[in-house]
């Protein structure tokens, strides 16, 4: 199956980590994984994010999806597979980062913006769609897409979603959410992440038991 399809089947939450530092990251991964959520992603943009990536890795089990976010070059991408982290996810949409992260092992999540570059991307072989930035790919435009794209694309909205708005994307046909600033800002304590991973939990869980 397909690493993504599989994690977003247990929680479909993608938990983005802008700016923690590896000091942090010990304390925010217990955070997330306590409230329930099984996949984090720390931007490459972050202070030494490699450092942080390499803490997820050694104290997570398969049960957590580890990835890297704003992967912008194969030799990145080869940095993060290096590492032990399974999922590369990207802003812009390049067949050659795409190429060398499947080659490696990795789940692939590149960022598009339009059909056009969603069907390259799916013809480079990305796993799934990042919709980027949310801010501006509505709800509607992602029921548009669905009804183009390949019925079992993998649509994950990123940038503006919040609790508010995550039934809307899901009635829509999302398959996932990626939450950054909503989640996780620079500094934050991690009890407080631990509150807000919850309340999103549980935000969606009350979405799907919804009739």
């Amino acid at each position: 199956m397909n690493l993504l399809r599989q994690f977003f089947a247990e929680m479909p939450i993608i938990a983005i980590l802008r700016g923690l530092t590896p000091e942090e990251a010990p304390a925010a991964l217990h955070a997330l994984t306590e409230a329930g959520i099984r996949i984090v992603e720390v931007p490459l943009n972050s202070p030494r994010a490699f450092e942080s990536l390499r803490i997820f890795v050694e104290r997570s089990g398969t049960d957590v999806l580890i990835g890297a976010g704003t992967v912008l070059s194969p030799e990145e991408a080869a940095q993060v597979a290096e590492i032990g982290a399974r999922l590369m996810v990207a802003p812009n949409m390049d067949p050659s980062v795409i190429a060398t992260a499947r080659g490696l092992g990795l789940a692939t999540l590149p960022g598009v913006a339009t059909p056009s570059e969603a069907v390259a991307a799916l013809k480079a072989g990305a796993d799934g769609l990042k919709m980027f930035p949310g801010e501006m790919l509505k709800p509607n435009v992602l029921k548009a897409w669905r009804a183009v794209l390949p019925s079992d694309t993998l649509l994950v909205p990123v940038g503006g979603v919040t609790a508010e708005v995550m039934a809307d994307y899901w009635n829509a046909g999302a398959a996932a959410f990626g939450i950054g600033s909503a989640l996780y800002q620079p500094g934050l304590a991690s009890h407080e992440l631990k509150r807000r991973a919850g309340d999103l939990v549980d935000r969606f869980r009350g979405l799907v038991r919804s009739p």
